[in-house]
């Protein structure tokens, strides 16, 4: 006999008026909201949301311009940078879930969600970040990169900002043999590159207003670094890396834990960019574990 798998709840909000997707599953406990990371969409949560909705309410969300939300035009009227998303965050809490989350985030949304809790700071009850985007390209880290990365970056971003070029770039990205070579970069485990992933990544790419956002963000070189938001942070945070991630190093994660906000780091040897998709495993008993603890 076959036993069917729960799955979640696939829903839409009107927020600002544009339409956002968000995915829900369990009725009871502390609301806990997962959010993605760069070119991601909640079905990057799809192995975590059944095992938190065990004992929290689990959301997943679909941040303005990613996945199947809307994608307007950058800039009008809404800016594609942390402080949208972070609002839109906060108003998920307040109008959606009505009640103070946990946040669940990975890569770039791990900035989100520290933004959300500066911003809002009483709907925000604690956050674990999943190897948290460091922002290596960011106007500050200059400094930081080769000089030749210095000198190239800028010149890149200039160049993608012309329309005809940009979208050119973006339609040979938007390929499933190109999503699945890159993917092959960010995870160390082959095997959990399967198709269901690059399609729930592919299709997105291939929605109106896709390319538009893409661009907006890889020249997007302002707006917040890490260690500008964990100062300001007043909730508990747990860290979880994977040790073979080539985008976002371990060391310099190791670094957040310097920091008042922090509780607990747990690095994960032979797991990349994206814990929460490749070693679940070892992710969702981490998470339960470090919530149950707080809740009591």
């Amino acid at each position: 006999m076959t036993i069917a798998l729960a799955t979640p709840d696939v829903k839409t909000w009107s927020w600002q008026g544009f339409s956002i997707r968000y995915q829900a599953m369990g009725t009871t406990g502390t609301p806990v909201l997962c959010i993605h990371g760069f070119g991601a969409s909640s079905d990057h949560w799809r192995q975590n949301l059944p095992a938190l909705a065990d004992h929290h309410r689990a959301y997943g969300i679909d941040l303005l311009g990613f996945g199947l939300s809307d994608k307007p035009t950058p800039g009008q009227p809404l800016a594609y940078t942390f402080e949208t998303w972070g609002q839109q965050i906060l108003d998920f809490c307040r109008e959606v879930i009505g009640q103070p989350a946990y946040l669940v985030a990975n890569s770039i949304g791990c900035i989100v969600a520290m933004q959300a809790a500066v911003d809002g700071s009483e709907w925000v009850k604690g956050i674990v970040m999943l190897n948290c985007s460091i922002r290596l390209l960011h106007e500050r880290r200059r400094a930081e990169i080769p000089w030749h990365q210095r000198l190239s970056t800028p010149l890149v971003q200039t160049i993608l900002g012309y329309p005809p070029v940009g979208r050119f770039f973006f339609a040979q990205i938007a390929r499933r043999n190109v999503i699945r070579n890159l993917l092959g970069q960010a995870y160390h485990r082959p095997e959990a590159i399967t198709d269901e992933l690059i399609e729930a990544i592919l299709a997105p790419a291939l929605t109106p207003g896709a390319a538009d956002v893409f661009l907006a963000f890889v020249r997007y070189s302002q707006g917040p670094l890490p260690e500008d938001l964990l100062p300001q942070l007043q909730c508990p945070v747990w860290i979880i890396w994977g040790q073979d991630d080539p985008w976002e190093p371990v060391a310099l994660g190791r670094r957040f834990t310097t920091y008042a906000a922090v509780r607990a780091m747990e690095e994960l040897p032979g797991v990349g960019h994206c814990p929460q998709d490749e070693a679940p495993e070892l992710v969702n008993p981490l998470v339960l574990g470090w919530l149950a603890a707080a809740e009591a």
